[in-house]
C-alpha cells in the first residue's frame, strides 16, 4: 500500500517523479510549424534491451521555452522540465528526482525538423534522435472534464472517449494517499486507445475535489466510489452491466465491496490486492525492506514494528507501544524501528481494512493480477483472494502472475536502463484480452 503511514519508510522509485508531476494538465501544442524551435519532437529512446517512446513538446510564450516530457508507457503526461537554457540552436533541460538527475542536452538540426540529443544520468549518457512531430489525431482519445457531488462534497473527474467506440467503458476507482486523478491519467489514454471509454476522478481532498482525504473512511470512499460510477452511467448513457471497474492497491481492496453494492456491473479488476489488511500489508513491506538487514533478529523486531502499526490503527493505547519501545530499546536491531512522532498520531481504522469478507459475497467476474516482484503486498495474497470468491461459490475468476512487475506494474526485471521503468508489456494485454472473454461469456474457469 502506498499508506501515508508509511512513507519515510518506503523506497521511492524513479518512477515517483512522474507520479508526482503528473497532476499537471495535458493541455495539447498548439501546433507544430517548420523552421521553428517550437513543436512537438518523438522518437524511440533506446538503451541496450530498454526501448521507449518518448515526446518533448517545447513552447514558448513572451519571457522563456518551456519543455514537457510524455511517454505513457511510464505514466508520464506532460511533466514540465526544469532549467531550460537556449543558445542558439542548443536547447538543455533538466528532471531532478529523488535519487538521480536526469540531464537532457540538444541540438536543433535540419532546419529545427530534428532535435539530436543525449540523456545523462548517473554515470551513463544516451544519445537520441526525435523528429519534429506533425501530430495525427485519429487515435488521440477526446476528453471532457466533469463534476458531481458525493455526500455533499464536490468530485471532478476526466472521461476519455475512444475514437473506435466498441460499446466498453471502464471506471478506475482511486487508490491510496493523496494521489489525484493525474496518477491514473496515462493508462486512462491507453485504454481508451484500445477502444474503451474510459472514466478516473480525484478523489475527495486530492486535485480539484473538495473534502480531506486524511480523514476519510474506506467506507466513504467507496460511497464516492459508487456515486462516480453511476454518474458515470448516467453521463454517457452506458449501462452498468456494460461497465467494468478496475482498483490498484489500495483502490483495490474496494473493488469487491463496490461489486456487492452494485450488482449489475460487468465485473472487476483487482490489481496489487492485499489479501490482508492495509495494517499486513503495510508490515509486510516493512519486513520485505529490512529482511536482508535484520537476519535472524527479523521476526523479534517485527512484533514491535507490529505493536506500531497497531497503535497507529487504534488497536493498543500508547502506554502498551511505550512500554514494548522500552523493553526492547537496548536491542541490536532496535535502531531498525520505524516509530512516528506518537503525539502526532491519530487513530487510522482504514489500517484495519481487508477486503477478503467482500470477495466472499462477490458473484461477478474477477481477474486478478498480481505482480511476482512485488515487495508491498504478502506474496500469497492472490491465493487468500482466490479462496475467498471460491466460497461465494462464484468460480468466473482468472489470476494472472506478471514475471518481473512490481507493484505499480512497471516492469524491473532486468533492464539496461534501470533508471525508467515502463509498465509491464502483457499488463494491459491482460486486461484486454480478458474482458473480451468476459464480455463474449466464453470464459468459465
Amino acid at each position: 500500500m502506498k499508506n501515508r503511514h508509511l512513507k519515510n519508510l518506503r523506497l521511492k522509485r524513479i518512477i515517483i517523479i512522474f507520479l508526482v508531476f503528473g497532476m499537471f494538465s495535458c493541455n495539447p501544442n498548439s501546433g507544430n510549424k517548420k523552421n521553428e524551435k517550437t513543436g512537438n519532437f518523438s522518437g524511440i529512446f533506446k538503451s541496450g534491451n530498454f526501448s521507449d517512446k518518448i515526446l518533448f513538446e517545447i513552447e514558448r510564450d513572451s519571457v522563456s521555452f518551456k519543455v514537457f516530457f510524455s511517454s505513457l508507457e511510464q505514466n508520464a503526461k506532460r511533466i514540465p522540465l526544469q532549467n531550460v537554457e537556449v543558445n542558439g540552436d542548443s536547447i538543455n533541460f533538466k528532471l531532478q528526482s529523488d535519487f538521480y538527475t536526469y540531464s537532457f542536452k540538444n541540438k536543433w538540426i535540419d532546419n529545427f525538423s530534428k532535435l539530436q540529443g543525449s540523456l545523462t544520468v548517473d554515470t551513463i549518457t544516451t544519445l537520441y534522435t526525435l523528429e519534429k512531430e506533425f501530430l495525427d489525431n485519429s487515435n488521440t482519445p477526446k476528453s471532457e472534464e466533469i463534476s458531481f457531488k458525493s455526500n455533499g462534497l464536490r468530485i471532478n473527474g476526466t472521461i476519455w472517449y475512444p475514437n473506435n467506440n466498441k460499446g466498453r467503458a471502464l471506471v478506475i476507482v482511486t487508490s491510496s494517499g493523496g494521489q489525484d486523478r493525474s496518477a491514473s491519467r496515462a493508462e486512462a489514454i491507453l485504454l481508451a486507445q484500445k477502444g474503451f471509454t474510459t472514466f478516473h476522478y480525484d478523489k475527495r481532498g486530492t486535485g480539484n475535489s473538495e473534502g480531506d482525504w486524511n480523514t476519510a473512511t474506506i467506507e466513504e470512499y467507496i460511497t464516492d466510489d459508487v456515486t462516480a460510477i453511476e454518474y458515470f452511467s448516467e453521463k454517457t448513457g452506458i449501462p452498468l452491466k456494460k461497465i467494468g471497474i478496475k482498483g490498484s492497491s489500495q483502490g483495490a481492496i474496494k473493488i469487491p465491496s463496490i461489486l456487492n453494492e452494485l450488482e449489475n456491473l460487468n465485473y472487476g479488476i483487482v490489481v496489487s490486492c492485499p489479501g490482508v489488511t492495509l495494517l499486513e500489508s503495510d508490515l509486510n513491506y516493512w519486513r520485505n525492506r529490512n529482511a536482508k538487514l535484520l537476519g535472524n533478529h527479523l521476526d523479534d523486531a517485527t512484533l514491535l514494528q507490529r505493536k506500531v502499526f497497531e497503535f497507529m490503527a487504534g488497536k493498543i493505547s500508547r502506554a502498551d507501544l511505550e512500554n514494548g519501545i522500552n523493553s526492547e530499546k537496548s536491542a541490536s536491531w532496535f535502531a531498525n524501528i520505524w516509530v512516528p512522532n506518537l503525539d502526532e498520531v491519530q487513530p487510522d481504522k482504514r489500517l484495519l481494512y481487508s477486503p477478503i469478507p467482500y470477495f466472499e459475497k462477490t458473484r461477478q467476474p474477477i481477474l486478478i493480477i498480481q505482480g511476482k516482484m512485488d515487495e508491498i503486498i504478502p506474496v500469497n495474497s492472490y491465493l487468500l483472494i482466490t479462496d475467498a470468491i471460491k466460497k461465494s461459490g462464484n468460480d468466473n475468476y482468472k489470476t494472472v502472475l506478471l514475471e518481473g512487475a512490481s507493484h505499480s506494474m512497471s516492469n524491473i526485471g532486468g533492464s539496461d536502463f534501470p533508471y525508467w521503468f515502463k509498465l509491464h508489456p502483457d499488463y494491459l494485454t491482460t486486461i484486454e484480452n480478458w474482458i473480451k472473454t468476459v464480455s463474449n461469456n466464453v470464459y468459465k474457469k
